[in-house]
């Protein structure tokens, strides 16, 4: 029986798996909404129930709305970045913009979006507008009614489509250039760094941060890009809404990288590794 439960569960867990993954933006938190999923799979009779794939989508959606409304309490994994999953195709949109948005389903840029939408919100968009999950098959895993369902993931929709605010035009171009600053560090491109910075950006360092080698204050952008080749290892976050990054070694939080963007380029980044203070910051490790 056992064998048979596994085997069932195994043919569904690609699947779900993508589904959290999109909900939670975590690689991490994907793969603990799965095995919470299997959990209650393996404990519930599902004798009567008709769609096996269906009901494991509800699991385990209601399982990462949990996650989303817990996640401020505590903070995120981070996600290695070369084993994150293809991305999904948009589905039932003609806007190329939000196609092309969507597609990007691992980017800092839908992140920073999908993390200043409530957790139903979240949960109505991505299962809709991702995965083409109707309406009537998500209104229960949110407790609301059909058409509620289909207002949250409209109101979410707008948001990804049209930024209302110049400051969230600010962030997600400021997401933007941290994910390139990023992918230029990870691959060691000196001129790609280059091209991401302004040419006075400074470079602070907060005193743990220099008790682990960086100089209190770098000036310019060839000696900040020379720095930055420590930023290898460095993973994606969302620090107070905005685009950052994060150093973790071993799974430890160590550093936080907070950025200031002007037009297309990086103007300052700051080192804050003060562990006092760490423990303070709104953050969302993906």
């Amino acid at each position: 029986m056992s064998d048979w439960l596994a085997e069932s569960f195994e043919q569904h867990r690609g699947r779900l798996r993508s589904i959290a993954y999109r909900i939670l933006g975590s690689s991490n938190d994907a793969d603990d909404a799965v095995q919470e999923a299997w959990i209650r799979f393996s404990g519930a009779d599902t004798s009567g129930v008709d769609n096996l794939g269906a009901w494991l989508n509800t699991v385990v959606s209601r399982v990462c709305l949990n996650m989303l409304q817990a996640r401020r309490s505590r903070p995120q994994p981070a996600a290695d970045p070369d084993r994150l999953p293809e991305p999904v195709a948009a589905t039932g949109e003609s806007d190329p913009e939000y196609e092309a948005l969507l597609a990007d389903s691992v980017g800092l840029a839908l992140l920073v979006v999908l993390d200043t939408l409530t957790p139903a919100e979240r949960v109505a968009f991505v299962l809709h507008d991702v995965f083409a999950i109707p309406f009537d098959q998500i209104a229960p895993i949110l407790d609301r009614s059909t058409p509620a369902t289909r207002q949250l993931a409209s109101r979410a929709r707008a948001r990804v489509r049209e930024p209302t605010t110049t400051r969230q035009a600010d962030r997600l171009r400021q997401a933007t250039l941290v994910d390139a600053f990023l992918a230029a560090a990870r691959h060691g491109d000196f001129q790609a760094l280059l091209a991401v910075l302004d040419p006075d950006v400074v470079l602070r360092a907060d005193t743990a941060a220099v008790e682990l080698g960086a100089a209190p204050e770098t000036r310019g952008a060839e000696p900040v890009a020379a720095f930055s080749r420590f930023a290898r290892g460095a993973k994606r976050a969302v620090l107070d809404g905005a685009a950052a990054a994060v150093w973790m070694p071993g799974g430890r939080l160590r550093v936080v990288y907070s950025f200031t963007v002007s037009g297309d380029r990086i103007t300052a980044i700051d080192l804050i590794a003060d562990p006092d203070r760490l423990g303070r910051l709104d953050l969302e490790i993906m």
